[in-house]
């Protein structure tokens, strides 16, 4: 599967798919896409580059949704537990998942000059990590791949 991120694409039209694709899947699963879930993961759907908390309370709260943390971090925390959006750990932010819905194990491409963020899926279980786990005796339950360099854009630009 292609990483979404970085390609030029009508990104109106994806935001209100993965909008529709995650309240049809809260639908099935029995769940709440309150207002604030829904505009928080609006939030991180209008750019494919990781923000922070902070970032969205500042979002949340001109919205009117209000000013204190619990806010953000609520309504972040359902949507990563229920595969919606992803923590990039190296950047202590946030993303929409790219394949709501869908079991994967992510891998982030992270863009060190613009902070774009590009989600790909890998299969760890046919790689290297799942060679390395089963000859130690470990069981994978959960991986993230998380590669930081320069995306498209920048490595054409300036401070490349």
């Amino acid at each position: 599967m292609e990483p979404l991120g970085f390609a030029r694409h009508d990104h109106s039209h994806c935001v209100t798919d993965a909008v529709a694709q995650v309240d049809s899947q809260c639908k099935i699963r029995g769940l709440k896409l309150t207002p604030v879930r829904r505009r928080a993961l609006e939030i991180l759907l209008e750019e494919h580059r990781a923000l922070g908390a902070y970032d969205v309370l500042e979002r949340l709260r001109e919205d009117g949704f209000g000013s204190q943390p619990p806010v953000a971090y609520r309504a972040l925390d359902f949507l990563t537990a229920n595969g919606f959006a992803h923590k990039i750990e190296r950047l202590n932010a946030f993303i929409a998942c790219a394949h709501p819905g869908d079991t994967h194990t992510p891998a982030f491409l992270i863009c060190r000059l613009c902070r774009a963020v590009a989600e790909a899926e890998t299969h760890h279980e046919e790689g290297l990590l799942d060679r390395i786990a089963e000859a130690t005796g470990f069981n994978i339950e959960r991986a993230v791949l998380e590669a930081e360099g320069l995306c498209p854009n920048c490595q054409n630009g300036p401070d490349a």
